[in-house]
């Protein structure tokens, strides 16, 4: 079913109508009302494929702040609307300028990266702990000492796409242990590789809708810190992508996307009857797959941990909204570094 979780509403029920009724968003599905919600409830609403949407609730959302999010059924984003920024523009005039200064987009991609390969070799390093195959676990010690080399190398990284090197050869390491990281289900989900557009097997079709999730999340975070999402420092400008997103999410792929997809396969909470293969190779999730992926993922969400540098108890959640703040705060000279999010 559709659900409201941490102030997003997701619908995922295709055919599914969103109508206005006071300040009220009603969700009906053959003409029954299956769902209310207040506005005052709702920070976003994000919709999946075939789901019609009156000018009503379009506008009650802009009137309250909430943005409102079209994806299509596999968690392409089509479009974003939000509502008129009020952040500092003299926050985002900084943050244009650093995009523009090659030693500055270098330093912030560096920092970004480094947490993203220090958060996937923890996920090695915490299953090898975990588990007794002795095969498995030579496996992922051997990535995560080969990760380690590359974090090493990134400090003398000395331009952007050399950052983006270290981190491509990092990440095809990652993946190529990925199927030691499962406990259950190895056989029905083991990947050959990363991919995506489209995804060519369950895995990876679970992967690219989580991230999906966390790509709304940190556009959200991002927004709400005063920045602008679509101007990064790693990722290049590109018409209609969110770079800086794209930047952000990069240190919680693993903690929170990975460990996720993790999760629905070890729990066997998917399987293999959840997927199809269409002509041509790719791979689409059914309605439930979608909806154990968005349950999943907004419990995940849920879970509480200690940021590592604010020292403060948070769901994970809000940590892209932590973080968001914390490079808004580099950006405006605040601090002299931008610390990613790793956790132990």
């Amino acid at each position: 079913m559709d659900s409201v979780t941490q102030n997003t509403l997701y619908v995922m029920t295709q055919g599914a109508y969103l109508h206005r009724d006071h300040l009220t968003v009603k969700v009906e599905i053959e003409k029954e009302t299956r769902l209310s919600v207040p506005i005052h409830h709702l920070e976003s609403v994000c919709v999946f494929g075939n789901i019609m949407v009156s000018p009503g609730v379009m506008q009650l959302c802009m009137e309250h702040g909430a943005a409102f999010t079209f994806m299509s059924e596999t968690g392409r984003l089509i479009a974003r609307v939000d509502a008129p920024q009020s952040g500092n523009v003299l926050l985002r005039r900084e943050q244009f300028r650093k995009a523009d200064k090659p030693d500055e987009s270098l330093k912030i991609a560096r920092w970004i990266i480094a947490g993203k390969l220090q958060n996937s070799r923890g996920i090695l390093m915490r299953t090898a702990r975990q588990i007794d195959n002795a095969d498995d676990v030579a496996a992922l010690d051997k990535a995560a000492h080969d990760i380690a080399y590359f974090i090493k190398k990134l400090e003398s990284a000395e331009f952007v796409d050399e950052a983006r090197g270290y981190e491509g050869e990092s990440a095809k390491i990652y993946f190529g242990v990925f199927n030691n990281l499962m406990k259950q289900q190895r056989e029905n989900f083991k990947i050959t590789d990363r991919n995506r557009r489209p995804p060519l097997d369950p895995a990876n079709a679970l992967l690219s809708f989580s991230y999906a999730l966390l790509l709304h999340d940190c556009v959200a975070a991002l927004t709400a810190a005063g920045l602008d999402p679509n101007v990064g420092f790693l990722h290049s400008d590109r018409p209609g992508r969110p770079s800086l997103a794209l930047d952000l999410m990069e240190e919680f792929r693993p903690m929170i996307a990975d460990r996720h997809v993790l999760t629905l396969i070890n729990r066997r909470e998917v399987d293999k009857g959840c997927f199809t293969k269409r002509d041509g190779g790719a791979v689409e999730m059914s309605d439930a797959a979608r909806k154990a992926v968005v349950s999943g993922y907004q419990q995940r969400k849920q879970e509480e941990v200690e940021h590592p540098l604010l020292e403060q108890k948070m769901t994970v959640g809000m940590l892209p909204f932590a973080q968001a703040r914390l490079l808004a705060r580099y950006i405006r000279g605040d601090i002299q570094e931008y610390p990613p999010c790793v956790l132990r």
